[in-house]
C-alpha cells in the first residue's frame, strides 16, 4: 500500500472521482427504474465532474491543492462533459484554456454517437 503522503494527486483525485462515479451510478441502479443504464451512468459523471470543477474553482481561489487537468478530462470523457460544460460558466473556471473547449466537444460528440447509436439507431 502507497503511504498517503507519497499518493499523487492524480491517483487521489482520480481514485476519488470514480469511486463517487461508480458509486453514484450503482445507487442510481438500485434506487430508481426509471432511467437507462447509460442515462443513470452519465447523470453520475455529470454531478461529480461538475463537484470537481467547483472544488478546483474554490482551490483555486483560496490557493490550496488543486484537481489535476487529466483528471478533469478524464471525467468528461467518461461521461461528464455535461457537469464540465456547466462547471466552465457557472464557476466561470478553465474558459480560457483552448484544451478544455477540445476535450469537452470531444466528450460531446463522443457521447451524442453513443446516445444515437443506443437510443435513436435501432
Amino acid at each position: 500500500m502507497i503511504p498517503m503522503s507519497k499518493r499523487s494527486p492524480k491517483f487521489t483525485f482520480g481514485a476519488i472521482a470514480i469511486l463517487l462515479a461508480v458509486g453514484g451510478f450503482i445507487a442510481l441502479l438500485i434506487f430508481q427504474n426509471v432511467l437507462p443504464p447509460y442515462i443513470s451512468w452519465l447523470v453520475a459523471w455529470t454531478v461529480v465532474t461538475f463537484a470537481l470543477y467547483g472544488y478546483d474553482k474554490m482551490e483555486a481561489k483560496l490557493g490550496g491543492g488543486r484537481v489535476p487537468e487529466i483528471v478533469l478530462h478524464g471525467a468528461a470523457l467518461a461521461g461528464g462533459f455535461i457537469g464540465g460544460w456547466l462547471g466552465m460558466f457557472v464557476f466561470n473556471h478553465k474558459r480560457r484554456k483552448s484544451v478544455f473547449w477540445a476535450v469537452l466537444s470531444l466528450a460531446t460528440i463522443l457521447h451524442g454517437v453513443i446516445f444515437y447509436m443506443l437510443f435513436v439507431a435501432k
